[in-house]
Parts: C-alpha cells; sequence; structure tokens
C-alpha cells in the first residue's frame, strides 16, 4: 500500500545522508577523515614493534607429533650420545667435585659455604658456640631417650611429661644466653658489624641445637677455648 508523499521523504532522507557522508568522510584532498578533523593511518602491514618481535623470535618449531618424535627431539637437544666408559668418567669427576666441595664446606672454606655461613662475624659466632657446652645439643638424644622409655615402660609416662617440660624450659633459657653472649661478644669483636643480633642470636642457637659431630662446618675450637 502506497502512502501519498512517500517518494518525496525517501529521496530527501538519501540525499540528507550522502551529504552527512560526504562531510564526514571526504575531506578536501579526498582522504578519510572523522568529523573533528583526525586522519586515520592506512592499515595493510604490521606496526614496528610486531615485525620487530617477529624478527627476534624467528620461526618456532612445530610441536611433535608422536612420543618418538618427543623422543628425539630430546635427543637432538642432549648433544652427541656419550659411551659407557665416557659416562663412567663423566660420573667419576662429577662425584669427585661433589666430595671436595664438600670437603672445603666442612673445612669452613668460605668460598664453599652456603650463604648464611659466609664471612667473618659468622665465622665468630660458630666459635662461641662449639668453644662452650650447650644444653640445646642434647634435646635430640634426650627427646629421642625419652621416647623410648615412654614405650617400653608405660607407667613412667606420668614423671617422663613433667621432665620433658622442665628440660624444653632450661634448653629455652640456655638458647636465649647464647644468642646474647653471641651478639654481645661480635659487637665488641666487630665495632662495624650492621647485622643484627635477633638474626645473629638464631644462628648461633640453631648452631648450638645440632650434636657437635653433626655441625657443618666442623669446629674449629675446642670446648672450654678462650676466644679473642
Amino acid at each position: 500500500m502506497k502512502l501519498p508523499g512517500r517518494r518525496r521523504d525517501e529521496a530527501q532522507s538519501a540525499a540528507s545522508a550522502d551529504s552527512l557522508v560526504e562531510a564526514v568522510y571526504l575531506d578536501g584532498a579526498g582522504g578519510p577523515t572523522s568529523a573533528r578533523g583526525a586522519v586515520t593511518a592506512p592499515k595493510g602491514r604490521p606496526t614496528p614493534k610486531r615485525s620487530a618481535t617477529a624478527k627476534r623470535r624467528g620461526p618456532v618449531a612445530p610441536a611433535p607429533m608422536t612420543s618418538a618424535e618427543a623422543r628425539a627431539r630430546r635427543k637432538s637437544l642432549k648433544g652427541p650420545k656419550l659411551s659407557k666408559e665416557e659416562r663412567q668418567v663423566a660420573k667419576a669427576q662429577r662425584r669427585e667435585r661433589i666430595a671436595d666441595r664438600r670437603e672445603r664446606m666442612l673445612a669452613g672454606d668460605d668460598s664453599a659455604l652456603l650463604e648464611r655461613d659466609r664471612g667473618p662475624v659468622r665465622r665468630y659466632a660458630r666459635d662461641i658456640v662449639d668453644s662452650r657446652r650447650n644444653l640445646l645439643g642434647l634435646f635430640m638424644p634426650v627427646a629421642l631417650g625419652l621416647m623410648f622409655i615412654m614405650i617400653a615402660v608405660p607407667q613412667v609416662q606420668y614423671y617422663i611429661s613433667p621432665a620433658m617440660m622442665l628440660l624444653m624450659v632450661l634448653m629455652a633459657v640456655d638458647g636465649v644466653m647464647v644468642a646474647r653472649k653471641v651478639g654481645r661478644m661480635a659487637d665488641e669483636k666487630f665495632p662495624d658489624n650492621v647485622e643484627s643480633r635477633w638474626k645473629l642470636g638464631l644462628y648461633a642457637a640453631s648452631r648450638a641445637s645440632t650434636v657437635r659431630r653433626m655441625r657443618a662446618p666442623r669446629p674449629q675450637v675446642r670446648r672450654g677455648e678462650r676466644l679473642d
């Protein structure tokens, strides 16, 4: 059904739309533009950043489709295959290096020590702990002995529990004493020391709680020896 005057309205709407498109998208030189005059850069090529990244990365190898291809790729990355004699020689050399490093660490060589054990301040703290008799070092053997006694004779559990509590209190007091002693003597010997007493005290208490023959590095001083 046609209404009167509709063709005239459609013609006017099409004319106004064409004029709006020309005003918004076309400038005087025929280039694309926006309503505010901002020119959009032509596309058709990647940005410089993407191009540089693609050149740096290079081609990516396709993923292996089967387990055989994966094994072959792992073998190629490992390099040439060694013979049995060469593997034995390499294993012996590796064991020798590990044993040498461990021996130097136990002897106190600063280059082979862990980061927590390095430095003259930590060495001095170890000497202070090793030169005294520490009640903390009896914790593990005494605890194991009391546990075996409790398992063998359950009737004495009533008496062992208070003894364990008393022993733990004495060990805590001994740990505080050795930590304070190490902090005070380290400050006197090394006035420029910037390490906190809290960390140094924890380090000393941790070493004191270990049995003497199991300490690493090995003790360099005898029990009762006086330190400068």
